[in-house]
């Protein structure tokens, strides 16, 4: 039978799926858009599977408060052309509105959105949009304030880098610290709160370049001492030297204020991700079949 484009523009508002692959939905299945429908999902979640090899780097972190708790949730697609579509950012906003109620990240993935879980609406976003997409990250921090900074913002609340900061008052102070960490990155909030193991591996790697200098050991183990405090101030977010106001530390500023920072999340996009990198005629003979 005959396919009208009227029957293509219905089936492509109600799916999202291009103009030939709805054309070609039709003719399979006889004009039937139910059917159509149907013959679309199945080939549109071969498709995803099919994505789901090639690496998601790119996308978006949303941050989402409500009173004393706040989530950071990291969702990837493959390009930044995509991070700026109205439909992966309406996805990512509806997740991060979920993950509110969510304690973890498997938790959040099955929970219900739309009336489907949120991996199956992620799923469902692959097939329509055609690029693989990751619901990779979430962090959760409760305190008797949280305050949130997107950096990079594509859209309200969601950006490429995205920090949380809970503290015992001041919001706008709070805003401040996430700022400053969204810019500095600390490793961790205080030297307590370091990984032993990473603290350890710094000074082997301070004694061995102190070493090669030939001094005394005795010289030595004074050098790293200062060394090592120096690289804990730098790696800290209460040791680092404030953004605001590079007078004082992070903590230094909390005192004064008269506020407590209790803990951060800072998340962005991509990061620790290894993105394959290929030469461009490398490139263009995959796309040719060569």
């Amino acid at each position: 039978m005959a396919i009208t484009a009227a029957q293509v523009k219905e089936l492509r508002e109600a799916t999202g799926a291009g103009m030939m692959d709805a054309k070609k939905a039709l003719t399979e299945t006889d004009g039937d858009m139910d059917a159509a429908v149907d013959w679309l999902r199945t080939k549109g979640l071969a498709k995803a599977a099919k994505k789901s090899g090639r690496t998601a780097a790119e996308g978006l972190v949303a941050v989402k408060v409500d009173g004393g708790a706040g989530v950071a949730v990291e969702i990837n697609s493959e390009t930044d052309f995509v991070a700026k579509n109205a439909e992966f950012q309406a996805l990512v906003r509806d997740i991060a509105e979920v993950a509110l109620g969510c304690q973890t990240l498997d938790e959040l993935k099955v929970a219900s959105l739309n009336g489907k879980t949120v991996d199956e609406n992620v799923t469902d976003k692959i097939a329509t949009i055609g690029e693989n997409m990751t619901l990779r990250r979430m962090e959760r921090l409760e305190g008797q304030t949280v305050a949130s900074y997107v950096h990079n913002a594509a859209a309200p609340g969601m950006g490429k880098i995205g920090v949380l900061v809970a503290t015992t008052g001041d919001e706008s102070f709070g805003k401040q610290v996430a700022m400053h960490i969204a810019a500095t990155n600390p490793a961790a909030l205080d030297e307590a709160s370091l990984d032993p193991a990473v603290v350890e591996k710094e000074k082997q790697v301070q004694m061995d370049i102190a070493r090669e200098s030939g001094k005394p050991e005795q010289v030595i183990e004074k050098m790293i001492v200062g060394r090592m405090k120096k690289w804990l101030a730098e790696n800290t977010l209460l040791g680092q030297a404030f953004v605001v106001n590079p007078d004082v530390t992070v903590g230094e500023a909390a005192q004064e204020v008269g506020v407590e920072i209790t803990g951060f999340v800072r998340l962005e996009v991509g990061e620790g991700i290894e993105v394959e990198k290929e030469d461009f005629a490398a490139e263009v003979a995959k796309a040719a079949g060569v």
